[in-house]
């Protein structure tokens, strides 16, 4: 499917989540990566194809916390008369759950960047920007969603929140999953989904319960150790328009909750990963060009002066993360893409490391001298076309944790994961190499890794990053310079006119 679109935003910045932007980096979005950006009372058109996807996907802020609250879904149909590749829906919904906090998001941040300790977590979840019944002072502005008895709906479920992973579940129902992250699954059913930040999961709900009204509900999957999170439930109601208006004597009007996992379960989430698979065989790259092994994780940087109001990090430091022992630092003169393009120099370098500077015992007993990163805006260059595995390995600084990583510009195959290290011998003759799912943004087991592969077909500058954005801020990232190849259809479009300067 190839169709044009448009997006025009006043704002500091916006992004397409999980379009592959062909060639087109400019349209990616992320600050100081791709562009400078937007500033105040201006604004930049941003023009892009879509090519062989269909599903669904959402757009987002791009810059610092303006993501807590600007955002939306991006909805991609099947061309017409193409049906969809499973039974056709009566009637689809969009579930956005996002997170709310009672002060402005950028002074949460600013205020952790300023002391170098984690930043307050939120204090509501939301189902398309309502908080549901459980809260204080929600229950009017509660969300419904209408069906009819006997149908069935489909539910493009987006995961929105800044910084939490989360279980979602329907009282009384089933969920047959046929999508993610704007790909087609072989479709299997579950009563609960867990769906990381940035990632989306469309399933299929019939109506099949008596007529009643039940609680949709999403609640925290939270896999850090002694870290603050925010335990509390989202509501919203999934309504059978025949269902009794009043309430029958000795029963209850309020809705039926569905029973979610404890947010520290790794089970529910681990088994939901393992039953994603494309629906047929797909071509995964066999032979690898790069194999790519990066370490994720926190960190702890020193503090010259640990008592300092600047350093209310653990015994006296600062919060960090990093991939490979670098955290990111995105520059503040030029974008990177734009950079390159131009051929500015001292704005980044390209010695990323393909493995970890040194081997330890990844999710053992760490020393304290490896706890803290080195700064750098470093990159990955891959020539055009080349073959990629990344192994993403978890590791136990600070605490082992759940990482939701997105690459943008790139779709990838997730061919296998475990708990504990890598084990190149054991783990790669375990890998799925027939029909993985396709995902744009996966986590790696807590306490453990994930492998992904991809061919590295779009040329153009393409970050990697954790989608806490807790994490990216701290450093968890890096990004790809993935380089032109032969030809005009192989290499980068010049940048719009439009594009914003610096």
């Amino acid at each position: 499917m190839k169709l044009e679109m448009m997006m025009s935003i006043t704002c500091t910045l916006s992004i397409r989540h999980g379009i592959r932007q062909l060639r087109n980096p400019w349209a990616d979005g992320p600050t100081y990566v791709t562009q400078c950006p937007i500033k105040p009372g201006a604004t930049y058109t941003y023009r892009f194809t879509i090519i062989n996807q269909e599903g669904t996907l959402w757009w987002h802020a791009h810059t610092d916390w303006l993501r807590a609250t600007v955002y939306g879904a991006l909805i991609i149909h099947p061309q017409l008369g193409s049906p969809y590749p499973f039974s056709m829906p009566k009637r689809e919904y969009t579930i956005l759950l996002g997170e709310w906090f009672d002060r402005n998001p950028m002074d949460v941040l600013k205020l952790a960047q300023f002391t170098g300790a984690a930043p307050n977590i939120s204090d509501a979840y939301t189902v398309n920007g309502q908080p549901g019944d459980l809260y204080r002072c929600s229950r009017q502005e509660t969300v419904r969603f209408p069906i009819e008895s006997g149908e069935i709906v489909l539910l493009r479920i987006i995961n929105s929140a800044l910084n939490q992973e989360l279980y979602f579940a329907i009282a009384n129902h089933k969920m047959t999953v046929v999508g993610i992250d704007a790909t087609y699954t072989k479709p299997f059913t579950t009563s609960v989904i867990m769906v990381g930040p940035g990632q989306t999961t469309n399933v299929l709900l019939t109506a099949d319960q008596p007529p009643a009204h039940y609680y949709m509900a999403a609640r925290a999957y939270n896999t850090a150790q002694n870290v603050a999170f925010d335990n509390t439930t989202t509501t919203a109601i999934l309504e059978y328009k025949s269902a009794p208006c009043g309430a029958k004597k000795g029963q209850s009007s309020k809705p039926i909750l569905p029973q979610l996992p404890a947010y520290n379960d790794t089970a529910p989430a681990t088994a939901f990963n393992a039953g994603l698979k494309s629906p047929s065989q797909v071509k995964v790259p066999t032979s690898i060009d790069e194999n790519l092994f990066f370490t994720v994780g926190l960190g702890l940087n020193n503090c010259t002066r640990p008592n300092s109001p600047r350093c209310q990090g653990p015994n006296g430091t600062r919060f960090a993360a990093s991939m490979n022992n670098v955290s990111f630092v995105l520059p503040r003169t030029n974008s990177i893409m734009q950079a390159y393009y131009q051929g500015a120099p001292g704005v980044f370098t390209t010695d990323f490391p393909p493995v970890p500077p040194i081997q330890f015992d990844y999710t053992g007993n760490v020393n304290r001298g490896l706890w803290q990163p080195v700064p750098g805006t470093k990159l990955y260059k891959l020539k055009y076309g080349s073959r990629v595995q990344i192994v993403l390995q978890d590791t136990s600084i600070v605490t082992t944790e759940n990482h939701p990583m997105h690459l943008h510009g790139y779709h990838f195959y997730v061919v296998g994961s475990g708990f504990g290290n890598f084990n190149p011998t054991r783990d790669t003759a375990n890998f799925n190499l027939y029909d993985p799912p396709q995902r744009n943004t996966i986590g790696s087991n807590p306490g453990g890794w994930v492998a992904i592969r991809f061919v590295a077909d779009n040329p153009g500058v393409w970050l990697m990053h954790c989608h806490l954005d807790t994490h990216f801020s701290l450093g968890l990232a890096m990004a790809f310079l993935v380089e032109n190849g032969v030809g005009e259809s192989q290499s980068v479009i010049p940048p719009p006119a439009d594009l914003p300067p610096c």
